[in-house]
């Protein structure tokens, strides 16, 4: 059996150029016994672009099987375009737009399914997915794949006989679809993004953390409870926060690959299964909305030595080790150009602000909500880790995360000193952290970290693409005429973020 199963995914495109490791090998080897055993109907191949929304092909389950060996083609059509599908790049030019010969004309490129990622969808009867990565058609990465940017940050890790450990923690809102807003008349248009859904609040705001509110929405949390244990996400914690509607969930730690994966699945989960019984759920950070206060997502972060298990934060005298506290002020160095990859949208940047318990400025503390970044630790705690509190819940979690250790191995290898624990995190002489996309983007391309790590070609077209997304918006702003744009959440920002993230 095992050698029927391996023939069929030997001698194609994967094979070839050597994409998979052993591990993955095995895991596809297991998925096709699943598939030919069981009645699966649909594989949705998946994957993830420059904006953190997820994409998908939907495949028949021999035809899932079949790309196990030659990967599935998709053309490159969903990278040319920012976060409203305005044009961002002109494939028919040579180079594409992006100055890459294999760029030109809108060619195929190629998805490789990740054994590894491979899911049952509970809440899709005979359904399940898989992330992937995307190569060019002679096997090389294709630079402009947010995984394989995380990929390649890991490796840098693997290399070093270390592993990322990841816990998530998202905010987010549910509401109560009230117009879909389909009418033909609502329709967008390349640039112009269709008119939000009309919804209501599902509860009050305001009580945060309150036991009454909880027999208005437990039914439907705990259907989303129950759906995300079965795809396998450890869901450790469900809870009201501040804003009506808004909920905070946490998760167990997770390695890796998975977390960022892991990400993509709860979102996706979260959206399709609110949608499925008249609900929205969005990630959007602060929407258009009386009441609705900032969402944030905070990434709890730690490194282990692959080879003991070592937490290599842990210090058995302090919060936080030498290494720890490197890698802190490697992130904290970094922090304002990489803040394009926490805090990627507009809106984001109105949650950064001061008493707010978002952060404003590049400083560090100790079981201290208001700075940046986070430590949780005491001396000899084997759990001793950090949270990074700047980023927003529709962050490309593969972004995201990448940003997080090419970051913190610079402040490593270069010894950075994150300074002195703050405890006034909302006055003190520390940089600032960007007061809008625009600053961040300018920030990004001044950074030599991350056009070395990331690639100089990915830095230019992420620039590029958030570029086109903020010149829409200072377009529309002054078109307009509205004068507190740059803390106030407008339109533009409803009809852009809240459906989609």
């Amino acid at each position: 059996m095992a050698e029927t199963i391996l023939s069929k995914l030997e001698g194609g495109f994967i094979s070839n150029y050597s994409l998979w490791t052993e591990e993955q090998k095995e895991a596809a080897q297991r998925i096709v016994a699943e598939l030919e055993e069981h009645d699966f109907l649909i594989v949705r191949i998946a994957w993830v672009d420059q904006q953190g929304v997820l994409k998908s092909k939907r495949v028949p389950k021999e035809g899932f099987i079949k790309s196990l060996k030659n990967g599935l083609n998709i053309s490159t059509g969903t990278f040319i375009f920012d976060s409203a599908y305005a044009l961002v790049f002109n494939p028919f030019i040579p180079g594409g737009g992006y100055g890459v010969p294999e760029m030109t004309g809108c060619p195929n490129i190629t998805l490789v399914p990740d054994p590894l990622s491979f899911k049952l969808i509970p809440w899709a009867d005979r359904q399940a997915m898989v992330m992937c990565d995307i190569y060019f058609n002679d096997g090389q990465p294709v630079p402009y794949s947010a995984r394989q940017v995380y990929r390649k940050a890991l490796d840098k890790l693997k290399m070093r006989g270390m592993e990322s450990i990841v816990g998530l923690e998202i905010e987010w809102y549910l509401t109560k679809i009230e117009d879909p807003m389909l009418a033909v008349e609502h329709n967008g248009d390349l640039g112009l993004p269709p008119a939000a859904p009309k919804v209501s609040t599902v509860e009050h705001g305001l009580w945060y953390q309150a036991e009454p509110h909880n027999q208005e929405i437990h039914e439907i949390l705990d259907v989303l409870a129950e759906n995300l244990l079965k795809l396998g996400i450890p869901l450790r914690t469900m809870e009201n926060e501040l804003g009506p509607g808004q909920y905070e969930f946490v998760f167990d730690p997770l390695e890796g690959m998975e977390a960022a994966d892991a990400m993509m699945y709860f979102k996706i989960a979260t959206k399709q299964i609110s949608r499925k019984y008249g609900y929205m759920a969005t990630f959007m950070c602060r929407p258009h909305l009386k009441g609705f206060c900032s969402s944030g997502w905070h990434l709890h972060q730690s490194i282990i030595d692959k080879n003991t298990g070592t937490n290599l934060f842990m210090d058995e005298n302090q919060a936080i080790s030498e290494f720890g506290r490197h890698y802190i002020g490697g992130i904290l160095a970094n922090a304002r150009a990489a803040s394009v990859f926490t805090t990627p949208t507009i809106n984001g940047y109105k949650r950064l602000k001061p008493n707010s318990l978002a952060p404003t400025s590049t400083v560090w503390g100790i079981f201290n909500r208001g700075v940046m970044i986070n430590v949780h630790g005491t001396a000899g705690d084997a759990s001793s880790h950090f949270e990074n509190r700047i980023g927003e819940p529709g962050a490309n979690p593969y972004l995201y995360m990448a940003s997080q250790i090419v970051s913190g191995l610079d402040g490593v290898d270069n010894r950075i000193e994150p300074g002195e624990p703050s405890e006034t995190p909302y006055d003190n002489d520390r940089a600032k952290l960007p007061k809008s996309l625009q600053e961040a983007v300018d920030e990004l391309k001044r950074s030599e970290l991350f056009i070395e790590e990331f690639g100089e070609s990915f830095v230019k077209y992420i620039v590029a693409v958030k570029e086109s997304e903020y010149g829409r918006y200072l377009q529309y702003v002054q078109e307009e005429n509205i004068a507190n744009a740059e803390v106030e959440t407008t339109e533009w920002e409803q009809r852009e973020y809240f459906e989609v993230l």
